[in-house]
């Protein structure tokens, strides 16, 4: 998981959590966006006041478990608990701070953290949206981009195809036209090769007819 994306899913359980404070009547819930330097390894806290002991509990119980049950994300500790003045539920990358409104104000953690950046769960759920947003144009836009030269290749596709096939069909036509030609060829080459009818030679017929006239004279 990159950078983004794991800050990112970091926003999305702090989120979570601000909704449990705000469906479970949290007084005044802020979320704090800490300064890098002075943060340490939390990046945010999340701060929300109780009229009484128990709905701290129910508040802090309720974050617990909803983060287990939709993200799978335990808690690294979980303190004050028991007393329910002051709940802290530490998720390393943030933690929850659930107060009696009393000692909230007593301690004033807000104060404390005056590098933080504080924002409503409605800005935070307004960034975290925007955000979302703008990462799924990117996305959109990346996959348009890889997909247009594999809708090129697929259209010359065809086209190189077609020029196979024509290349085939004159290399047959040409076969075709070539059988004829070397029949005639070979026809050519044969009637060259025949021997000619030899004829005797003119002097040697003329010996033989004067010899037998005087065959023929010397009988009479």
């Amino acid at each position: 998981m990159t950078t983004s994306e794991t800050r990112q899913q970091i926003r999305l359980l702090v989120q979570a959590a601000a909704e449990v404070c705000e469906d479970k009547k949290g007084l005044d819930t802020r979320i704090l966006e800490l300064d890098p330097i002075d943060s340490g390894l939390s990046d945010f806290f999340l701060v929300t006041s109780a009229s009484n002991e128990r709905q701290a509990v129910a508040i802090a119980d309720e974050i617990e478990y909803k983060l287990k049950k939709e993200f799978g994300a335990y808690p690294n500790s979980v303190e004050g608990r028991r007393h329910g003045e002051w709940i802290l539920l530490d998720y390393v990358d943030f933690v929850v701070h659930v107060f009696l409104t009393e000692r909230r104000a007593f301690y004033d953690i807000e104060r404390l953290r005056k590098s933080a950046r504080p924002l409503t769960p409605a800005e935070f759920d307004a960034e975290l949206k925007s955000a979302l947003a703008a990462k799924t144009v990117a996305v959109r836009s990346k996959a348009s981009a890889k997909a247009k030269p594999a809708t090129a290749k697929a259209a010359a596709a065809p086209r190189k195809t077609a020029k196979k096939k024509s290349a085939g069909k004159t290399s047959v036509a040409k076969t075709k036209t070539a059988k004829p030609a070397a029949k005639k060829a070979l026809a050519k080459k044969s009637a060259l090769k025949k021997p000619a009818a030899r004829k005797p030679p003119a002097r040697k017929t003329a010996l033989k007819k004067t010899a037998s006239k005087k065959r023929s004279g010397r009988k009479a």
